[in-house]
């Protein structure tokens, strides 16, 4: 079922439950009840959000260091190539760039964000 996050800041967010959840355990809220992000706790809650790590920025780093102390094959196809963007599963960190859109836009006009009401 949707989570649907609602300011007078801006329109509405439609997330998946699954997602909104995840995103809100990460401030310390949940989704299972309605719930309320005042303008006063917006910065904290900015700040977390925004420093979820993405595990492709690991598992990439990875691959570079591991492609940098390997010799170089020329016949070897580039694993990056061989991918399509179906293959890509979407981040936690991906999925929050909407709602830090919408906390930024709230806290900039002083209204506070709810949920399951």
């Amino acid at each position: 079922m949707p989570i649907t996050f609602k300011s007078q800041a801006t329109g509405d967010l439609v997330m998946l439950d699954k997602h909104a959840e995840a995103l809100l355990q990460h401030i310390g809220k949940t989704a299972t009840a309605a719930g309320v992000l005042e303008p006063a706790d917006m910065a904290h809650a900015l700040t977390v959000l925004r420093a979820i790590e993405d595990p492709r920025d690991a598992q990439a780093a990875a691959r570079a260091e591991r492609a940098a102390e390997a010799p170089a094959d020329d016949e070897e196809e580039s694993p990056g190539l061989s991918l399509s963007f179906q293959d890509e599963p979407v981040s936690l960190r991906h999925r929050a760039v909407p709602l830090i859109r919408l906390i930024e836009q709230a806290q900039a006009e002083g209204k506070p964000i709810v949920w399951g009401v």
